[in-house]
């Protein structure tokens, strides 16, 4: 809610592509919203930086509107007049072929405060990842962006077409590949050389990544025999004939990966494989969310020694959000000892001022059970505090111990399926809970990809879901997972592994 205590609207422009081309203060508000309205093709990672908002997709594409444009002026109007502080996530920029003025008249009409927030405009960005400067010194001195189809009945070309054809700059068409042959035509019967360079790319989050280079001449057939598919840039003129790509080399260039797991862990991943060169897809984003428990929390500073487990760094942020609204003061957890399943869980309770005081070499709940059994004292009782998704091996196994032990589910992880946006070459597992959220919406692994599990507990889960091979990462950390495909690839393709990136 904006200070005068009414909803507002901000337009936000997400730039093209993986989620850092959004600007610092577009992340800012996004992270601070109610409500997020979002485009599609708009990386499901920065949807994720929305938190616990509530979300509402409404993407277009190429005509198949999933939502039309009236219902999402509507939409923006309700949630505003309902309180609440929106975001409209749009691609590119809100106000290139956006849409974001129509949104805005909408807005204005109602009486909703809003502001626009600019991003990288497809016109620009696309282009340019393919290598392609929309301008150049001493080849071109501007460049024109124009929308590929109008509403004018019969015809998808904009007017004028001998005006744009006379100028020297570069032509960019959006929205105009249906209609490139004609395009192409129409622009040489004008005056312009045949011989003009052109060419079509797809990028972004675009579910089909193409660069086609060739000339007015030529560049409609080149295109059809690349099977381009919408959304895609048309550009004309000498720049179009330049190649400017990126020249540094990575070890996993071109690899495609999907994620699947808990967003402090995915955002660890999603570093780490872009560090090495690699595209990262979260398929399966999981929201964590806190449980009640039938537990009082006063029963921590009870006068009799106790063991706390946590079992994730989630586990630990949910742990002491508990403690902080039942109003402890952590000096009175003087009886409690602390247990951690791992080193990542051990780094995560050291931020609130505690050092574990049992950490097993071997981050798996049996190792952690089986050093329990062999450090707790007589007299002193267990407190497990975990996921609901996870198994029950570790109480059954101190139970077993005759060790007391009590239970408890803190937190759950929600997953959130999205597809993604070309094909992939492996698919990470970063729990057992995420492989079973997984395999309820598919069936069987994509054809070719290759799955990876962060250890022998989800690995076990996989095992149970899938007769297809695949690998287990050598440690049980975001480190252990990206030594794995970083091996695993190198082998494939023949490349050497030494060095960092």
């Amino acid at each position: 809610m904006n200070e005068q205590g009414k909803g507002c609207v901000f337009l936000v422009g997400a730039g093209c592509g993986a989620r850092d081309l959004i600007t610092l203060r577009g992340l800012d508000l996004l992270r601070k919203c109610d409500a997020v309205v979002y485009d599609a093709l708009i990386d499901p990672a920065l949807v994720d930086e929305a938190g616990a908002a509530e979300r509402y997709p409404v993407g277009k594409r190429c005509g198949r509107h999933s939502v039309p444009q009236g219902d999402t002026n509507r939409l923006l109007v309700e949630l505003a007049q309902g309180g609440k502080r929106v975001v409209r996530l749009k691609g590119g920029d809100p106000f290139v072929f956006g849409r974001g003025g129509e949104e805005i008249l909408a807005l204005q009409a109602a009486g909703i405060p809003y502001e626009e927030v600019p991003g990288i405009s497809s016109a620009i960005a696309i282009p340019a990842a393919a290598g392609i400067p929309v301008t150049h010194r001493e080849v071109s001195r501007s460049f024109h962006v124009i929308t590929g189809h109008t509403n004018a009945l019969g015809d998808v070309l904009p007017e004028s077409m001998e005006t744009l054809a006379a100028l020297e700059g570069t032509l960019i068409f959006l929205m105009g590949l249906t209609g490139l042959e004609k395009i192409a035509r129409r622009l040489m019967e004008a005056g312009k050389r045949p011989d003009t360079p052109a060419a079509v790319v797809s990028g972004g989050n675009s579910p089909h990544k193409a660069a086609v280079r060739g000339t007015l001449a030529d560049i409609a057939q080149k295109t059809r025999q690349a099977g381009v598919q919408a959304p895609a840039v048309i550009v004309v003129g000498a720049v179009a004939g330049l190649d400017m790509g990126p020249t540094m080399v990575h070890p996993l260039d071109g690899v495609c990966i999907g994620l699947v797991g808990t967003p402090v862990f995915t955002e660890k991943l999603e570093r780490g494989f872009q560090d090495l060169g690699a595209r990262t897809f979260r398929v399966a984003a999981a929201r964590v969310e806190r449980l009640p428990l039938d537990f009082p929390a006063e029963e921590l500073c009870a006068d009799r020694d106790k063991w706390v487990v946590l079992t994730s760094a989630n586990g630990v942020r949910c742990f002491f959000q508990w403690l902080e609204e039942s109003g402890v003061d952590l000096r009175r957890l003087g009886r409690c000892k602390f247990a951690v399943i791992g080193k990542a869980t051990g780094g995560a309770l050291r931020k609130h001022g505690i050092r574990a005081d049992l950490c097993p070499e071997l981050a798996t709940g049996a190792a952690l059970a089986e050093e329990l059994c062999r450090t707790v004292a007589p007299g002193e009782e267990v407190l497990l505090f975990r996921s609901a998704s996870s198994n029950d091996l570790m109480a059954r196994t101190l139970a077993a111990g005759e060790i007391p032990v009590r239970d408890f589910d803190l937190y759950d992880a929600v997953f959130t399926q999205a597809e993604a946006p070309e094909p992939l070459d492996y698919l990470i597992f970063a729990s057992a809970g995420g492989v079973k959220s997984y395999f309820k919406d598919h069936a069987a692994l994509p054809e070719g990809v290759t799955a990876v599990c962060i250890g022998p507990v989800s690995a076990e889960e996989l095992a149970r879901q899938t007769g297809a091979p695949f690998l287990t990462a050598p440690e049980i950390s975001a480190g252990g997972i990206l030594q794995c495909v970083r091996e695993d690839w190198s082998r494939r393709s023949g490349r050497e592994t030494e060095g960092e990136a």
